[in-house]
This record gives structure tokens, sequence and C-alpha cells, in this order.
């Protein structure tokens, strides 16, 4: 075999690396384009707008977005201004910190969010046999929480999964923010996210 035939070769895993990126690429192929007469969607924008479709109270923010999207708070607030001005997002006071805004997604954003290009990946995911899902999730959390360590991140998830929060009867307690959580909350991103064993 001669110096052309020889592989070249790779990283550590860098078989299952490529394979994310890969599928990141399939993910994101096409996302620009809009419906109709809406306009295109950058894969930034996409991200912003899942982002405040999920994130807690405490987590709405372009700061807080900022650290979700490992990006400069500059970057995000011209992506948040831009959603914005589109219509998807808006603004409004932050009642417990006057130094920032809250940003919530509008009923035109949730509607926009029908046509995700995440959705078919979604329904992939959600179409695995049970345990392999399971240890998907398990690995996609490990992969994330040492990727947030090494660059000094934070790791973001939902409370039912934080060991910040105490679960009761109907609710759930936040030791972090001192706040009772619905059974909605449990579900939503928070930047105060502390991973924690996972519950049955």
């Amino acid at each position: 075999m001669n110096s052309a035939e020889t592989p070249v070769p790779g990283a550590p895993a860098q078989d299952e690396t490529d394979q994310i990126l890969h599928l990141a690429r399939l993910v994101q192929s096409g996302a620009g384009a809009g419906g109709g007469s809406e306009p295109p969607l950058t894969p930034a924008q996409w991200t912003a707008l899942r982002y405040f479709a999920r994130a807690n109270r405490f987590s709405r923010t372009p700061s807080a977005f900022s650290e979700f999207n490992a990006t400069t708070r500059g970057t995000a607030s011209q992506v948040v201004k831009s959603l914005i001005g589109m219509g998807l997002l808006q603004r409004r006071a932050n009642e417990s910190d006057g130094r920032s805004a809250l940003i919530e997604i509008t009923e035109t954003g949730r509607a926009r969010l029908r046509d995700d290009p995440t959705a078919a990946l979604g329904a992939a995911i959600a179409a695995l046999e049970p345990g392999l899902r399971a240890a998907l999730s398990e690995g996609i959390s490990a992969l994330t929480s040492s990727l947030a360590r090494q660059k000094g991140t934070p790791v973001f998830g939902s409370c039912r999964d934080c060991r910040h929060c105490d679960l009761e009867a109907q609710a759930a307690w936040c030791h972090c923010t001192h706040s009772r959580l619905d059974a909605v909350e449990m579900g939503a991103l928070c930047i105060d996210f502390a991973p924690a064993a996972r519950r049955a």
C-alpha cells in the first residue's frame, strides 16, 4: 500500500465525532427555508426560537441565551433583536430584576415552530427502542457535561433532573431560586441547572 492509500489515523472516537457532526448537518439542511411569505430563519434564529419556547422564567434573558448558544452576548442580542423585529419574540420588563428584560415567544413564534427543522430528528429519536433511547439520552448528557466542564460553561437541563429540585406531590421546590415549580416548569430549560442522578 502506498502513502496515497494509507488511511490517515483519526483522533480518539473520530468515527463517532464525524457521525455527530454529520447528523447536525442533516438536521440543519434546509433550516433557512421559509414557508410561503414567511422570511427564512438562520440556524441561530431557530435555536433562539426553540430556546425561548422552552426556557423557564429564570432563564428567558439574552444573557442566558448567549450561554446556552455558546456565543457572545452581543451576537445573542442581535439574534434576539432580529426575531423581535419579525414578531416571533417580544421583550417585557423583568419584575424580579430591573437590570434585565425577559424575552417571551409570541403566538406567531409558536406557530413558526411547527416548521422547526429539528422535528424530523425528534421523531426519529422518539421511534427508537426505549432502551436505546435511554442510553442515547444518558450518553448525550454525559458528553454535554464533560465538554461544558472543559470549557467552563453552564450545563443546561430541566428541573426534573436537577439536584436543586425537591419533588413534592403536586409541584416541586427549587433551592436555587427559592421558588415553587409547577409541572410545566419541571420540563423547562434552566440556566441554574446542576446535574443530579437520574430519577426513575
